[in-house]
C-alpha cells in the first residue's frame, strides 16, 4: 500500500514547482489565477466560486486547473480515500445517494450511467455538488445547492476541499468500467 506521507510530499513538491516564476514572478498570472470559469448545472449561469484564505493548497490547484488533486491521492491510497468517504457520510449524502453511493432516492454516483454527461470531468461533477439541480427526472428530485459561496446553500455550506474529498472518494467507488478521465 503506498504511504500517505510520499503523496503528501509529492503533492507539496509539485505546488512548490508550480509557485516558482521566473524572476521572482508568480507563475500564474491573476487572470490565469482564475481559469475555470464554473456553470450552473441548473442553467448553466455562472457560479462565482474562487479561492479563499482558508482553502487548502488541493482547492487552489482545483480552483486553477479544474483538475481534483485527490482524485489520483485517493486512488493510489485507500486509506487517505477514507477522509472522502467520511465527509460523504458526514455531510448527508447517503441520505439520497445510499451509503455506498450506489443509489437511493437520488441516483447512483459510481456507475457510467452519469445523469448528467459533464459529470465525467472533475469540473462538471463539481459544479452539480457546488450548485445543485433542478431534479431531472423529476422523481429524483433537485440536489441542493452545497458549496457554501453559492447563494441559497444548504445549512451551513461545504467549502472547496470537503466537496473535493467527496468527489475524489466517489471516482475510487466507480464500478462504471471503461475510461477514467478523472485519473488521466
Amino acid at each position: 500500500m503506498p504511504n500517505v506521507k510520499f503523496y503528501c510530499l509529492m503533492l507539496s513538491s509539485l505546488l512548490m514547482l508550480a509557485a516558482c516564476g521566473d524572476k521572482g514572478k508568480p507563475a500564474m498570472p491573476d487572470k490565469a489565477a482564475a481559469s475555470c470559469q464554473f456553470v450552473s448545472t441548473k442553467d448553466n449561469s455562472p457560479l462565482a466560486i474562487k479561492a479563499v484564505p482558508t482553502d487548502s493548497d488541493a482547492a487552489k490547484v482545483f480552483l486553477t486547473t479544474c483538475i481534483n488533486p485527490y482524485s489520483k491521492l485517493y486512488a493510489g491510497d485507500i486509506e487517505a480515500a477514507k477522509a472522502g468517504k467520511k465527509q460523504f457520510a458526514y455531510q448527508g449524502c447517503s441520505g439520497c445517494h445510499g451509503g455506498n453511493a450506489n443509489g437511493l432516492m437520488g441516483p447512483s454516483l459510481i456507475d457510467a450511467k452519469w445523469q448528467y454527461a459533464k459529470h465525467n470531468t472533475d469540473k462538471g461533477l463539481f459544479e452539480t455538488i457546488a450548485g445543485g439541480t433542478n431534479g431531472s427526472p423529476p422523481e429524483w428530485g433537485s440536489m441542493l445547492i452545497w458549496h457554501n459561496q453559492v447563494a441559497g446553500h444548504s445549512g451551513e455550506g461545504l467549502d472547496t476541499d470537503t466537496i473535493l474529498q467527496i468527489m475524489a472518494w466517489l471516482r475510487t467507488q466507480y464500478v462504471g468500467g471503461g475510461e477514467t478521465p478523472w485519473l488521466n
